[in-house]
């Protein structure tokens, strides 16, 4: 149980980059498959060749910043659709991880970097027998608070501001003086930077690295903004950034919890993770559902708060059929918000001046 409970906040680094990409740039970006990998692979491969392992954590999320600056500039420069885009540098970085795991001093060619007898940044946790116990649960949740200070403090400040902005709706921004271009790169770099931190952490987690370590991430990335978000609201940006850490915790519980059935084994997990998205978004447009969370959380009842993330869906966003019925269910009654209609004025004694 403490084993999963320790995975969760090492797959909320994770969460927080999807979140980063998803949620707030409103950008499908599939790099994370990839990233993740590159994360996993530079780290590994640098600790099996003698790196100081903060050095090679380090070199992983540089790896991962790397694969999601590409994506961007695909996007922006190359005006590549964005899900396209990020399904390229993805493919593409399977031939670049597996070079990248083919750099080992010995030179041969591999599939998979062991970890076993190499220092990492949690030898002193197995050393001492406290791997998978309340003392290495605190010491990772402590390390990913400190980084959801930093995702915070980096969306609280005016570039952050853009980057919402960007997100909201890019023609706006661009109209209002803002470059959506360098938004849009340097927030899939700080997005996929977190995912490569997350598989850097998890390589030195499980002691090794393959070339499949990716695969599905997208998937526990979404299960986790979606389930936190669901649950702790979206009224605040402190609340969804809590709330993407709680659900990649509950999302790893989850699928503990799963595994111990009969009749499920460890090569069902990518089945349970679509299952779990699945039952997030049936469960997230429910209705029902949020008037439990409603009482649940009794922060989202305060009318003089909307939820900011609901008050105006975008139709584009892969979240949009959870907004929207977020912000139905805010006008009848559930969350306790309903958006104000206004009407333009259509007269000169309405307004005060001549018509527009």
């Amino acid at each position: 149980m403490l084993g999963a409970v320790d995975q969760g906040p090492i797959y909320a680094l994770l969460a927080l980059g999807v979140f980063l990409t998803f949620r707030i740039l409103n950008f499908a970006d599939l790099t994370v498959d990839g990233s993740f990998t590159a994360g996993t692979a530079t780290t590994a491969i640098l600790i099996f060749n003698g790196v100081n392992p903060v050095v090679a954590t380090g070199a992983g999320l540089l790896a991962g910043a790397a694969a999601g600056t590409i994506t961007g500039l695909l996007h922006t420069k190359a005006h590549i659709d964005p899900l396209l885009s990020s399904i390229l540098v993805m493919l593409a970085m399977y031939t670049v991880n597996s070079r990248i795991m083919w750099l080992g001093h010995d030179g041969q060619h591999r599939s998979t970097i062991p970890l076993l007898n190499k220092t990492t940044i949690f030898t002193w946790l197995v050393d001492h027998r406290l791997r998978a116990t309340w003392v290495s649960v605190s010491l990772i949740l402590v390390g990913v608070i400190i980084m959801v200070v930093v995702v915070n403090w980096f969306l609280s400040t005016k570039f952050g501001l853009a980057v919402m902005a960007t997100g909201d709706n890019p023609d706006m921004a661009a109209a209002m003086g803002i470059n959506t271009d360098l938004t849009k790169i340097v927030t899939l770099a700080v997005a996929n930077g977190l995912v490569g931190l997350s598989g850097a952490v998890w390589a030195q987690y499980v002691g090794s690295s393959a070339i499949g370590d990716g695969t599905g991430m997208i998937l526990i990335g979404l299960a986790s903004v979606i389930l936190g978000n669901a649950i702790l609201g979206t009224r605040f940006i402190w609340l969804m950034t809590a709330g993407v850490v709680f659900g990649a915790v509950l999302y790893r519980v989850a699928i503990f919890y799963a595994l111990k059935v009969e009749f499920l084994d460890a090569v069902d997990m990518k089945l349970m993770s679509a299952a779990l998205v699945v039952i997030a978004l049936v469960l997230s447009q429910s209705k029902s559902a949020h008037a439990l969370v409603s009482k649940l959380t009794p922060w989202r009842a305060k009318s003089d708060a909307p939820e900011p993330m609901s008050a105006a869906p975008n139709q584009f966003s892969p979240f949009a059929e959870v907004d929207s019925a977020v912000q139905e269910a805010s006008a009848a009654g559930f969350v306790g918000y309903a958006p104000a209609t206004v009407s333009a004025p259509t007269s000169a004694d309405e307004s005060g001046g001549p018509p527009c």
